[in-house]
């Protein structure tokens, strides 16, 4: 079973933008792997507030993507700063990294 992490752009966009993406990362994780079992990491907090701290969720994030075996970026997560964060952990960490950016 291949555990994965999902690493998107979250600001701005409604909980159904963010689960859309979300499904279209599993379908292309499961496309990737021959066996297609994927445990997903669920990185998408639905406790935060006004006052949530945002640095806070990415220490949540960056906790999960450490029990990943590969990240798959999102479209644009090259302007998000969390994001920008996670690849580098990735990168540095020598987790697989996905970024695949079809639509399908």
């Amino acid at each position: 079973m291949i555990k994965l992490f999902i690493s998107q752009p979250m600001r701005g966009k409604t909980d159904e933008e963010i689960l859309a993406v979300r499904e279209k990362a599993i379908a292309s994780a499961k496309r990737n792997f021959k066996d297609g079992e994927v445990e997903v990491l669920d990185s998408f907090f639905t406790d935060h507030t006004d006052e949530s701290n945002p640095l806070e969720f990415l220490a949540r994030s960056i906790n999960l993507l450490g029990k990943a075996d590969v990240v798959y970026f999102a479209k644009g997560w090259e302007d998000a700063r969390g994001c920008r964060i996670e690849h580098q952990c990735a990168i540095d960490y020598g987790i697989n990294v996905i970024e695949d950016y079809t639509e399908d």
